[in-house]
């Protein structure tokens, strides 16, 4: 048995929990982004390091800026082969930059060379992510992205929320995807929980899927440093399972009210999950609601960790989810 059969028999059986199918390829690794900001040779020997461990059920994928994918095809030819190999196909999300049309001629070219190349390994860009202004700028950007190449538009806090809503509408109309920022370097990058569940709203009203990125480095919301420095300010930090449970129970019928104490939920205890799906106090999701939204609703979120998600949830104890990650050595920071 190779190891990616190793890997797919894993996810299998992960999945057979409810807490597995939150959790399955849920993080996609953006190292090379602050407060990270490794170099391209560390991130992409992470991500290898990565898809060749135990949790690697977990890992998404690799996030990279358009304008450095020579370096990436550099560093990515220059990972050792061995009997142990990791992922052999790698999926990758890239940035584009502040010349989409240049920026889409780029990543075809890249795919086209390293997609087809004879190594065992090989990479492909089948995503893209771009901030835009507004929603005139998502319907003339859709016809430039390729529509085999599935494309999420950050869409900007300071607008109007007439203008999101806009934006959302667009993305539905062009058959698009919503990316969300949950934080940064600065406590004021954090949005409020009114505001993130008014955008998980409007984007399940109009069947527009959505991924995250920043400042979910935590499983529950709570209060930690802004940046890996020892004397970074502190703040309260939204939390990925509050957010990705919070959608999904959106998406199931949850009134927005109820779905915004859930996202400032901290306590673990809170939280129960078996096999047939997730209770939080007094409601609950079935595993095929949870499921169904991370397939088509709330697919991911980028970190610029992998390991410190992965070390929080080994902290827990009280539920079947976190059984197995208990079990799992802690491995080196990216910092």
């Amino acid at each position: 048995m190779n190891l990616q059969t190793i890997r797919t028999a894993r996810a299998s059986a992960v999945a057979e929990d409810a807490g597995g199918v939150l959790l399955r390829e849920l993080i996609d690794y953006a190292g090379l982004f602050p407060p990270a900001s490794l170099g391209m040779g560390a991130a992409v020997a992470g991500y290898d390091a990565y898809s060749r461990s135990e949790w690697n059920w977990m890992l998404g994928r690799f996030i990279v800026p358009v304008s450095r994918l020579a370096e990436f095809e550099e560093a990515f030819a220059g990972l050792p082969i061995s009997l142990d190999e990791g992922l052999l196909n790698w999926r990758l999300s890239a940035l584009l930059g502040a010349d989409p049309v240049a920026d889409v001629d780029r990543l075809r070219e890249f795919n086209g060379r390293i997609a087809g190349e004879g190594s065992r390994r090989r990479a492909l860009v089948d995503s893209v992510e771009v901030k835009v202004a507004g929603a005139e700028e998502i319907t003339r950007l859709s016809g430039v992205i390729p529509a085999e190449v599935v494309a999420y538009f950050e869409i900007p806090w300071s607008i109007p929320v007439s203008s999101r809503t806009e934006c959302i509408r667009a993305l539905a109309d062009s058959g698009r995807r919503a990316k969300i920022r949950m934080g940064g370097e600065t406590a004021d990058k954090f949005p409020a929980s009114e505001s993130v569940i008014e955008f998980i709203n409007l984007c399940a009203a109009a069947d527009v899927p959505f991924k995250a990125t920043a400042g979910l480095h935590h499983p529950l919301r709570s209060v930690h440093r802004l940046t890996y420095q020892p004397e970074s300010p502190t703040a309260m930090m939204h939390g990925f399972l509050n957010v990705f449970l919070a959608a999904a129970f959106l998406r199931a019928g949850m009134e927005a009210s109820v779905a915004a104490r859930l996202l400032e939920e901290q306590s673990e205890r809170a939280f129960e999950f078996d096999s047939d799906g997730v209770a939080w106090r007094q409601h609950r999701l079935s595993r095929a609601e949870i499921a169904a939204a991370r397939r088509d609703f709330a697919v991911s979120f980028g970190s610029c960790s992998f390991t410190e998600p992965i070390d929080d949830l080994r902290s827990f104890s009280q539920t079947p989810l976190f059984a197995p990650l208990r079990k799992i050595p802690a491995i080196k920071h990216e910092r």
